[in-house]
């Protein structure tokens, strides 16, 4: 599952909690850089950041995946 930099943005400015412990660390750090340069450069480096985590641990994200997939 890839996102995009729309659902990228709703996770960055909204208050989603996730399960897996390492996804929502990521989410937590992303969100700081995001919130001193809210930029369309920032949101795409966001955006590549967390797609790679999800290639990476997707088959552990079930449950991420379905509050990801609503956004």
């Amino acid at each position: 599952m890839n996102i995009t930099l729309v659902q990228t943005q709703k996770i960055l400015l909204g208050g989603y909690t996730f399960s897996q412990l390492g996804f929502s660390l990521l989410i937590t750090r992303l969100k700081g850089i995001y919130a001193k340069n809210p930029s369309q450069v920032v949101l795409q480096k966001c955006t590549d950041e967390i797609n790679a985590f999800l290639q990476k641990y997707g088959a552990i994200m079930a449950k991420d995946f379905s509050i990801i997939s609503n956004l």
